[in-house]
């Protein structure tokens, strides 16, 4: 009889034997390998899987490859796999049967069957020809309704899949707090806090699809030097943490997103794509990111011709990979590593790790065991009913009416017999900057077509442009402000340009997006000298802003008898604008961004420090009577953040803490009551922001914290409720170390942040 000790040691041996026998057995030509065993944990299959990889094949997971020509994926993929690819310049359609052959050659003729990662922009849609096109990011953070932005996602991720592709190169957590910058349209607003709830919205909805996204630009690029794209974000640690890691901390840990995009500029002196201080240690360690790095396009080879801190392609690679960029897309750095490896300048250790983390989201995606789309369906989904609606119902709560005298809107279609629409901006679809459109060709609802649609034959719509976005010639103003006169009412359609990717500003009469920034906020072209002429008819004149960032608008706002703000409201955007102007949609979009009185006037963000506007001794003033600070006008925005008016009211009452003491664990509870004192339905957002009265280093006079938005019949009641963790509290200390200082703090809830209808002490112990 064999003692317990001999048996267990031949047991063990016979565990080892028989897993060697079954690893060979997995090996042989009629076993199913265990990678592509869908009930084995992600992890083995992984393993499995990289143990049967070449070097080379290891490298070319970290690299793009695409082609337009669903005829070419033998001349362009050569029987290997590569990480992922893109197509961009086809139709719904189209890219559907391009995705799907590239989706069958990966499996058939490749010789693992590594399938490919297929990716797209989607900030607002898919970018794809004839996808559905909704409102522009800026306009998605207007509406404060994370709910409605996790439904759009869910119609974005169902087009995405149908299409075969399976990953969205979105969404931007950037601030936009250097209005000057072109992207400014791609973010959700100025606020971390707000940002960060519209980002796990998103991100949670086209998850829900299987499609991953990829939240970017990590981290701190939206703040360029002069406004100009790319360009030296400066600021410290405590800054870099506060604000710019603030939206991304929150989105890795709430949404779990597949993929993280570099940016493509230096924080302080260090390209961020080069750091691993930033790509690893702050990314993976303080955040916990476990998915893997994509670069921006370019991004790494820009380590060499524009931050000059390579030398050759070679140094950009192994810097960029040691760093933590897992994938390389658009140059060709990357190509150099096998050779960099077997010369034994880059160990092959960082090529696996890199390599491991994208096939970890491959299989997390689930392409293994199903890459296709339906091209068959796409037809069905893509731009259907149901998202066409969905776009429309976004469009609607973006709108923010900025000002409203005499409550000269909503219009009364029984008042006026003719309009004269006029701008630049009246009859052009403006959808925004990545939306694949062809050029002037109407995909989107033009406000002249909106119009139309909505009053048919019972009142004259004349439309004129009367001058273009940018240009200094005026010669159609006089026809523009005569028609005017002979109307009942002016609507002037004024704002900013972008479209199609464009590169070539004078062709495309772009004034925003990415490569497009601005020296000065002030209405490009003749579009003001437009307004005064308008103006001067003695008219009543209703300027509509069509923009994808706040301008000065100061004169507007003092001479205009309503101000409505349309960030790129997608393709019903003329719908939309429409039926808020003639009050069939109640305006209930919020600033998400604070509007300047010049471009002087900036940076003018909500929740700055106390030592960063008037100070006791000296007050605002004007040409009249000059003051200090600045001393023609007063150093706050025109419109703050969180602002935005309604046709009916709304009265706040009743507000409640559940204590007034707290400690670092607990969580502040707020309630009150809201009713709709009006009589039109409504939707009002309730705002909670808090400040830290005393602390040991700087901090904002408010932050958001909490928001909620309701919907109220006329004379309805509602009990707002909220709850914020402490811990949100929390700063950074001269050391950099995130605590709750105890001390007292202010909570502060109301209807903007410069309308506070309550504020209450509380002290954290």
């Amino acid at each position: 009889m064999m003692s317990g000790t001999k048996k267990y040691l031949s047991l063990l041996l016979f565990s080892a034997i028989a897993g060697v026998m079954n690893m060979q057995a997995a090996d042989g030509e009629n076993d199913r390998p265990l990678y592509k065993d869908n009930s084995q944990p992600i992890e083995l299959r992984v393993n499995d899987l990289m143990r049967r990889m070449t070097l080379r094949e290891k490298v070319l997971q970290l690299q793009n490859n695409s082609t337009n020509n669903p005829d070419a994926m033998e001349s362009t993929y050569k029987g290997e796999s590569t990480g992922t690819a893109h197509e961009m310049s086809k139709s719904a359609a189209e890219a559907a049967v391009i995705f799907d052959r590239m989706h069958h050659y990966m499996a058939d003729n490749t010789r693992l069957g590594i399938p490919v990662l297929t990716s797209v922009e989607g900030i607002h849609g898919v970018l794809q020809n004839g996808c559905t096109i909704f409102p522009q990011a800026i306009a998605q953070g207007s509406t404060f309704n994370p709910d409605l932005i996790r439904r759009m996602t869910t119609a974005i991720g169902k087009e995405a899949r149908v299409i075969g592709i399976h990953q969205l190169l979105s969404p931007v957590l950037d601030i936009a707090r250097e209005l000057r910058w072109g992207r400014v349209e791609e973010t959700f607003g100025e606020d971390p806090y707000l940002i960060s709830q519209m980002g796990i919205a998103f991100v949670n909805g086209a998850q829900s699809q299987g499609v991953g996204c990829m939240p970017k630009h990590f981290v701190a690029h939206g703040t360029p030097t002069g406004g100009l794209n790319c360009a030296f974000v400066a600021g410290g640690e405590r800054e870099m943490r506060n604000l710019y890691m603030y939206p991304f901390a929150k989105v890795i840990k709430e949404a779990d997103p597949i993929a993280i995009m570099s940016c493509y500029s230096a924080y302080d002196g260090v390209p961020v794509s080069g750091s691993s201080y930033y790509m690893t240690d702050l990314l993976r360690g303080e955040l916990g990111f476990k998915g893997f790095v994509y670069s921006d396009w370019g991004s790494v080879d820009r380590l060499r011709v524009f931050h000059f801190s390579a030398r050759t392609p070679e140094e950009a690679a192994r810097r960029s990979l040691m760093a933590g960029i897992d994938m390389d897309v658009w140059d060709s750095a990357y190509s150099t590593l096998e050779d960099q490896v077997e010369k034994g300048i880059v160990d092959e250790s960082y090529v696996d790790r890199a390599c491991r983390r994208i096939l970890t989201a491959k299989f997390r995606l689930g392409l293994f065991d199903d890459p296709f789309g339906q091209p068959d369906q796409v037809d069905k989904v893509v731009r259907n009913k149901e998202h066409v609606a969905l776009a429309k119902e976004i469009a609607d709560e973006s709108i923010v009416l900025l000002d409203n005298k005499n409550g000269i809107l909503p219009l009364d279609p029984k008042k006026y017999k003719s309009i004269a629409l006029l701008g630049p901006n009246s009859n052009y679809g403006v959808p925004g900057d990545y939306a694949w459109v062809d050029f002037d060709h109407h995909e989107c609802v033009t406000l002249f077509d909106g119009l139309k649609n909505l009053v048919g034959k019972d009142i004259e719509v004349r439309q004129l442009d009367g001058c273009d976005w940018w240009s200094q010639n005026d010669t159609d103003i006089a026809k523009a402000a005569e028609l005017a006169a002979q109307s009942d009412i002016a609507i002037v359609a004024v704002g900013t340009r972008s479209i199609w990717l464009g590169r070539d500003a004078k062709s495309k009469k772009v004034t925003s997006g990415e490569g497009f920034d601005l020296s000065s906020l002030d209405l490009p072209g003749k579009q003001l000298d437009l307004l005064k002429a308008v103006k001067a008819t003695g008219k009543p004149m209703i300027v509509v802003l069509i923009t994808g960032k706040p301008l000065v608008m100061t004169w507007a706002q003092e001479n205009a008898d309503a101000v409505v703000l349309q960030f790129y409201g997608g393709e019903q955007q003329g719908n939309a604008m429409a039926d808020v102007l003639f009050g069939n949609v109640n305006p209930s979009g919020r600033l998400n961004v604070s509007f300047p009185r010049s471009t002087g006037n900036t940076p003018c963000f909500y929740n700055y420090y106390p030592t960063d506007r008037e100070q006791i001794y000296d007050k605002g003033g004007s040409y009249d009577e000059p003051s200090g600070h600045y001393i023609f006008e007063k150093p706050y925005a025109l419109w703050p953040f969180g602002h935005g008016l309604s046709y009916t009211d709304f009265k706040y009452d009743n507000m409640q803490l559940n204590d007034s003491i707290f400690s670092p664990d607990n969580e502040i509870k707020i309630k009150l009551t809201v009713k709709n004192t009006g009589k039109r339905a409504g939707k009002d957002v309730v705002q909670v922001y808090v400040r830290d009265n005393f602390s040991s280093v700087n901090t904002p006079i408010q932050q958001l914290k909490a928001f909620k938005k309701i919907n109220l019949e006329p004379g309805q009641e509602k009990e707002v409720g909220f709850s914020i963790p402490v811990d949100e509290l929390a700063l950074y200390n001269e050391r950099l170390q995130r605590i709750v200082e105890p001390g007292e703090f202010e909570i502060q809830v109301g209807a903007a942040s410069d309308d506070i209808k309550f504020r209450r002490t509380i002290h954290v112990k």
